[in-house]
C-alpha cells in the first residue's frame, strides 16, 4: 500500500510530463479502437452483402467442382441432403442451382453466356439476386421459359425485353441442345464482365434443355450471420454421408474477395504497428527522463538501506499507472464513438458513392461495437508497455547510492 502511494505521488510531480504520456496512450488507443471497428464493422457488412447477392454463406458442390466447374461433377439432392438441411436450426434457406455455359444467339448476334439456374421462389429467399433487377421482370415459376441477363448482354445483343432468343449448350449426356427462351428482364452485379455474359434461367427448364435428370451442381446456403459459419460447416461435414461431396465457406469461393479484404488489412495492421512504435518511445522516453532525473534521489534511498526492487516496483507503478489512464479512457471514448456509428452509419455521396452503388455495395462506412476489439487493443498497448519499461528497468538496477548521489 506504501507503495501505491508513493507512486501515485510521484506520478504527479511533474504533471505536465504525466498528462502528455497519458494522452498520448489515449489518442493511440482512440485511434486503434476506431480504426478496427470500422475495418471489422465494413469488411462484416460488404462480405454479407457480396454473399448474400449470389454466393451465399455456405454451398454444398462436388468434389473439385469449384477448381474445375464441370456437368459431369454434379449430384442428386437425395434424403439425407435434405433432411440435414432442415434438421441444423442456423440455415434460413437454400437453393439448388445448376451452372453451365452456353451460346446465346439473338438474330446476327451470337455471344458466350453464362449460365445459371434456379427455382426462382426458392432464390428469392436465399439470394438477394431479385432486388438486383435493373428493367423489366425476375423470372418466376409460372412463366418458366422466361429468363433475365446481364444489362451488357442485352446491349451487346442488340435486343430488347420481350424479344426471343436461342440458347445452345451442351447437355450431361454430351448431346447439343437448343431452345429458344423469352428475356424477362435485366440484371446489374456490378461486373461489366459479369453483366456481359450472365443468364439466369428456371431450374425445370435447365434439367430439360442439359440432360441432367435432376442433378444439379450446387446448393446454396443462406444463414442470418457470417458468425455461423463455423458451426453450420461443422454439423453438413458431420452429417453429410456422400463423401464425394464439398462444403464450402464463402471465403472458398469468393477467393478474390477474401483476398482483397486480407490485402487491405494488412495496410492496416502496418499502419497501427507504426502509431504503437512512436507510443512505445513516448511511453519510453517518460519513464526514462522520471528516473534519471531522480538519480540523486534513488541514490539516497539507496544509502540508507532501501532495497532496489523496491524502487523498482514504484518506478514500475508509476508507469502502469500512465498506461492505464490512456488505454481505460481511450478505449471508454472509443467504444462511444463506435457505438453511435454502429447504429449511424457514414453514408457517402458524389463519385465514390455511385462507385459502390455500381458494385451492388451501399455506399456507407459500418462500426462495429464488439467489446473484443477494445481487449484487443487494451492487450497490445498494455504490452508494449512492459516491453519500454525493460531498459529504465536495467538501468535503475545497475544504479549504486555512491554513483546515484554524485549524479549530475
Amino acid at each position: 500500500m506504501l507503495i501505491l502511494k508513493l507512486a501515485w505521488r510521484n506520478l504527479w510531480r511533474n504533471k505536465r510530463r504525466s498528462i502528455l504520456t497519458i494522452l498520448a496512450v489515449f489518442f493511440a488507443t482512440l485511434l486503434s479502437v476506431t480504426t478496427r471497428s470500422l475495418q471489422y464493422g465494413t469488411y462484416e457488412h460488404n462480405i454479407k452483402t457480396a454473399i448474400e447477392m449470389f454466393p451465399a454463406y455456405i454451398q454444398i458442390q462436388k468434389l473439385g467442382f469449384q477448381s474445375n466447374p464441370s456437368l459431369q461433377k454434379s449430384f442428386v439432392a437425395d434424403s439425407n441432403i435434405l433432411s440435414t438441411l432442415k434438421n441444423i436450426k442456423e440455415i434460413k434457406a437454400w437453393s439448388s442451382r445448376i451452372y453451365s455455359a452456353g451460346l446465346v444467339s439473338y438474330k446476327e448476334n451470337s455471344l458466350g453466356a453464362m449460365i445459371f439456374a434456379f427455382d426462382p421462389d426458392l432464390e428469392r429467399n436465399t439470394s438477394t439476386l431479385a432486388a438486383k433487377i435493373k428493367s423489366g421482370d425476375f423470372i418466376s415459376n409460372s412463366a418458366q421459359k422466361d429468363i433475365v441477363v446481364g444489362y451488357k448482354m442485352l446491349e451487346n445483343l442488340k435486343a430488347n425485353i420481350g424479344d426471343t432468343i436461342v440458347l445452345l449448350s451442351n447437355g450431361f449426356d454430351g448431346a447439343m441442345n437448343s431452345i429458344k427462351l423469352r428475356i424477362a428482364g435485366t440484371i446489374r452485379m456490378g461486373s461489366e464482365e459479369f453483366d456481359a455474359m450472365a443468364l439466369f434461367m428456371n431450374l425445370s427448364i435447365a434439367n430439360e434443355l442439359l440432360a441432367m435428370d435432376n442433378r444439379i451442381n450446387v446448393i446454396a446456403i443462406s444463414l442470418s450471420s457470417v458468425k455461423d459459419i463455423p458451426p453450420v460447416l461443422t454439423a453438413l461435414k458431420s452429417q453429410l454421408k456422400d463423401s464425394s461431396l464439398a462444403v464450402l465457406s464463402w471465403d472458398e469461393v469468393l477467393v478474390e474477395l477474401k483476398q482483397s479484404i486480407e490485402f487491405d488489412n494488412s495496410g492496416n495492421v502496418i499502419f497501427l504497428i507504426l502509431l504503437f512504435i512512436i507510443v512505445a518511445f513516448g511511453i519510453l522516453n517518460t519513464v526514462l527522463m522520471s528516473i534519471t532525473e531522480r538519480f540523486r534521489e534513488f541514490g539516497i534511498i539507496l544509502a540508507i538501506g532501501t532495497k532496489q526492487s523496491v524502487l523498482l516496483r514504484t518506478v514500475f507503478l508509476e508507469n502502469l499507472f500512465l498506461t492505464l489512464f490512456g488505454i481505460l479512457i481511450g478505449s471508454l471514448v472509443g467504444w462511444i464513438i463506435n457505438l453511435i456509428f454502429a447504429n449511424n452509419p457514414i453514408y457517402m455521396s458524389g463519385e465514390i458513392g455511385q462507385i459502390y452503388e455500381q458494385f451492388g455495395f451501399v455506399p456507407a462506412l459500418y462500426f462495429d461495437p464488439s467489446i473484443a476489439i477494445l481487449f484487443e487493443t487494451a492487450i497490445v498497448i498494455f504490452i508494449i508497455s512492459l516491453i519500454t519499461f525493460i531498459y529504465p528497468a536495467f538501468k535503475l538496477l545497475r544504479l549504486e547510492a555512491l554513483k546515484g548521489i554524485r549524479y549530475t
